[in-house]
C-alpha cells in the first residue's frame, strides 16, 4: 500500500479525517514505531489507519548544524509505513510555527478540528507542543475530555535495553548493521538518485553507482555486502564503498559507491535504495591503485560469500 502524504494541516482532505493514528517522530520506522503503529489500529481496526510525524525531524529545525543523523527520509518512511497498513502519513511541516504551537493549541487545532483524530497512539515518552509542554499525561486528559481515544503503547526491549533510533544510529556508525537490522526490522538503506562519478571503478571491471548521503546518517566508513532495489522493484546484490576514497586522493564529503553484481544498464538519474547488510571492512588508504584493485577483487568475492551464507 502506498499512503497518502499530507503535509499541510489546514488542507487536510476528508477521507484523512476520522482516523486513528500513530504519533511520533518515527525516524526508522523501527519495530518499536511499527507497534504504536500496531497498537492505533488494533484499537478502532474499523478506521482508516494513519500516522502523524514531523518534517523536517524537530532536531533539524532547532540544531541546523548538527551532522545528517536521519535513518529514513519521508518518501521511504512512508513507504515503510504503508507496507505495514498505514492509508495516511501526516507529515507536519515543522518550523517556527509548530515550534511556538502550545500543546493545548495543538491539541485542539491540529489533532481535533484539522484531523478529525478519533484515537491516538503514542509511545510513553511522546512529547509535543512549544517547549514539549505537553506528555502522554496532558494528551489523556485532553483525549478523554473530547472523546478522542488513546493508547499509550510500551516501549519495545532487548537483551541489551529499550529499542530506540538513538541505539540504531549508534550500532550504524559502529559498524553493526546486522545488529541495527534486528530493531529496524529490515536493513538500514540508504536511498538516493544515482549521481556521475569519475569511473575510475569502470576502467577496472568495477562500475559503480554513486550515491549521495544528503540528510542520511553517515554510518561507519568502510566496505559493505549490499543488497540495492533498483526503481523497477529488481534487487541485485552487490559491494559497496561507503566513505572518502582516501587513495585516490580524498574526496571532502562522504558518498556510497556501489558495484551490483552480474547487472548492466544506465542508472544515472534514478533513485536507487542500498541496503547495508554486512559490514565487511574498515576504509583505509592503499600503497597504490593496483593494490587497491587487488582488495576491491578481494571485498567483491568476500561480500558474494556472506550473502550466500545468509541468504542475503
Amino acid at each position: 500500500m502506498i499512503p497518502q502524504i499530507h503535509t499541510d494541516w489546514r488542507d487536510i482532505p476528508g477521507e484523512a479525517r476520522g482516523a486513528t493514528l500513530a504519533l511520533g517522530n518515527l525516524d526508522g520506522v523501527h519495530l518499536g514505531h511499527l507497534a504504536v503503529l500496531a497498537g492505533a489500529h488494533q484499537a478502532r481496526p474499523d478506521l482508516p489507519l494513519g500516522a502523524i510525524t514531523f518534517e523536517p525531524h524537530p532536531r533539524e529545525h532547532f540544531r541546523p548544524d548538527d551532522p545528517p543523523f536521519r535513518l529514513t527520509l519521508l518518501p521511504a518512511k512512508a513507504a515503510i509505513l504503508g507496507a505495514h497498513g498505514a492509508r495516511h502519513v501526516i507529515a507536519l511541516r515543522f518550523g517556527p510555527e509548530l515550534a511556538a504551537m502550545p500543546a493545548e493549541q495543538f491539541c485542539e487545532q491540529v489533532l481535533h478540528k484539522a484531523l478529525g483524530a478519533r484515537h491516538l497512539a503514542c509511545g510513553p515518552d511522546f512529547a509535543f507542543g512549544h517547549r514539549r509542554g505537553g506528555d502522554v499525561h496532558f494528551l489523556a486528559r485532553y483525549a478523554e475530555a473530547h472523546g478522542i481515544g488513546l493508547s499509550v503503547v510500551p516501549h519495545l526491549a532487548d537483551a541489551e535495553g529499550t529499542i530506540s533510533s538513538t541505539r540504531i544510529r549508534r550500532l550504524l556508525q559502529d559498524g553493526y548493521p546486522e545488529r541495527a537490522a534486528a530493531m529496524l526490522g529490515r536493513d538500514f538503506a540508504i536511498v538516493g538518485p544515482v549521481t556521475h562519478g569519475d569511473a575510475r571503478g569502470r576502467t577496472i571491471g568495477f562500475p559503480t553507482a554513486n550515491i549521495p548521503l544528503g540528510r542520511h546518517l553517515e554510518p561507519a566508513r568502510g566496505v559493505y555486502a549490499v543488497r540495492a532495489t533498483l526503481p523497477d522493484g529488481r534487487v541485485v546484490q552487490g559491494v559497496a564503498n561507503l566513505g572518502r576514497r582516501p587513495t585516490l586522493g580524498g574526496d571532502p564529503v562522504s558518498r556510497l559507491e556501489a558495484h551490483l553484481f552480474d547487472f548492466e544498464g544506465d542508472l544515472y538519474g534514478q533513485e536507487l535504495s542500498v541496503a547495508l547488510v554486512h559490514f565487511i571492512r574498515e576504509e583505509r588508504k592503499f600503497g597504490s591503485f593496483d593494490e587497491l584493485k587487488g582488495q576491491i577483487v578481494a571485498d567483491a568475492g568476500e561480500a558474494r560469500r556472506l550473502l550466500a551464507v545468509t541468504g542475503g
